[in-house]
């Protein structure tokens, strides 16, 4: 696994540590038994069939569902609430209302709102940090000043993570983005998480396609409400592995 490079004091190494996580929706147990070790400058994918809590997870990193016991902490700290900017979670597409009208750059300087002072006011660094995320994600020009009414799914994709990137987050929390994607825009987002993850940063993305997993992430988990088996995607996608992921199902 890789380590990041920056940190918050010197020395320290941007690790995600999960131990022992339970998550459950009044009495319906969707998470157990969650262990998990991550780190800044790779990418994880979180497969498993629909109802096995990827979402649930991804929601319980980032602090918007509460956990009934286990632990994760990040960078040795525990409360999720103080993380401030550096987790960003994209839900799916479908969660998303994109009638809402705004531009591709508002939508990017949104990502901006948690590192402002107390007057509120955007200072040459919003705009430069604003600006770097357009231009890593490949939307500037005239691509920023497009409604996102306007834009490809892929487009969408790459607005959202470049708030993401204007926010200065080190995690980026990706609910099956590559649904709905044609194989063009599939191959543009792949190069871009690359990207990001050279960059330093830890990205984990829900995925449903086993086929390209290993062409798009680093490492995978296999999910079904427990961890069925984390590792790289060559060793770790195993038929018995995919079989006990995927049991009870006619087709993987």
């Amino acid at each position: 696994m890789s380590k990041c490079t920056h940190s918050h004091t010197h020395g320290q190494t941007h690790e995600l540590i999960i131990k022992d996580l339970e998550v459950a929706y009044r009495h319906n147990k969707v998470l157990e038994d969650i262990n998990l070790h991550a780190y800044c400058g790779s990418s994880l994918a979180l497969v498993g069939p629909n109802g096995a809590g990827k979402s649930t997870l991804l929601k319980a990193i980032a602090g918007l569902v509460k956990q009934r016991k286990g632990h994760i902490t990040w960078s040795g700290e525990d409360n999720v609430q103080t993380r401030g900017g550096e987790f960003a979670y994209l839900p799916q597409h479908e969660e998303v209302n994109w009638d809402f009208p705004i531009t591709v750059r508002g939508v990017v300087e949104m990502g901006r709102y948690t590192q402002l002072g107390p007057w509120k006011r955007f200072t040459k660094k919003d705009e430069l940090a604003v600006e770097r995320a357009l231009a890593l994600m490949e939307m500037d020009g005239e691509l920023s000043n497009r409604q996102i009414s306007e834009l490809s799914g892929g487009q969408k994709q790459r607005a959202f993570i470049a708030r993401a990137v204007a926010q200065e987050a080190h995690v980026l929390l990706l609910d099956e983005p590559f649904t709905g994607l044609d194989r063009d825009h599939t191959a543009n987002l792949t190069r871009l998480l690359r990207k990001l993850a050279k960059e330093n940063r830890l990205v984990i993305a829900s995925h449903h396609d086993v086929n390209t997993l290993a062409d798009i992430f680093d490492r995978v988990l296999l999910l079904n409400r427990r961890v069925v088996a984390c590792g790289a995607c060559q060793t770790t996608l195993s038929e018995d592995n995919l079989n006990l992921t995927f049991k009870n199902m006619a087709n993987v």
